[in-house]
């Protein structure tokens, strides 16, 4: 099944703490909360500095969208800044991160997965033209970070994104992509069996 996921038809949520918003790509299972996903994929805007809520037995991955940055002091060992030197950070979700932001917000791509049930990748890509792409893992969902459009097909489909939209891919198939000038973001992620 593959699933194209329009960023115009989301909305955004503000924080509790008034620092941000956050606005969410994909969630599984369907309608999940945040106490109960196995997943789940968003964008956030880090408007003021404070600190990142905790999410016990969560694996994340922060990337780089827009932005100066965002300086990280995770767990109280230091400082991490997330900009264009360093644009991918990972951490777990009972970490204690204070975020600092500067004059201007940040723009972040989250990805978040349940320790206990499944585990995930995250790749990024720079496409200049035609390339390949094959699906490799249970879920696979691809995200245009940069860049006007990109067009996703098969011999079966034909898919058109423009900035921030989300194609989620289930099971193996092979595409190819084409873009004038992009960089996307592939996130796999991976089921535990026991």
């Amino acid at each position: 099944m593959t699933v194209l996921i329009p960023f115009a038809s989301l909305e955004a949520s503000p924080w509790k703490n008034g620092g941000g918003s956050t606005t969410e790509i994909a969630i599984s299972p369907p309608q999940a909360g945040l106490d109960t996903f196995d997943w789940r994929i968003s964008l956030a805007t880090i408007a003021s500095s404070g600190p990142f809520s905790v999410f016990p037995g969560i694996d994340r991955t922060l990337a780089l969208v827009e932005g100066p940055g965002v300086t990280l002091d995770i767990d109280g060992n230091g400082r991490f800044v997330l900009g264009d030197d360093e644009p991918v950070v990972e951490f777990a979700g009972e970490s204690q991160v204070i975020a600092t932001v500067g004059a201007q917000p940040t723009t972040d791509f989250n990805v978040m997965t349940r320790r206990e049930r499944c585990h995930h990748q995250m790749g990024k890509r720079s496409l200049s033209g035609m390339s390949g792409f094959a699906t490799r893992a249970d879920v696979t969902v691809l995200f245009l970070a940069e860049g006007d459009s990109l067009e996703v097909s098969s011999d079966d489909e034909r898919i058109g994104m423009v900035r921030y939209d989300a194609v989620l891919f289930e099971g193996d198939s092979i595409w190819t992509l084409e873009a004038g000038q992009a960089t996307i973001f592939i996130v796999d992620i991976y089921f535990d069996r026991d």
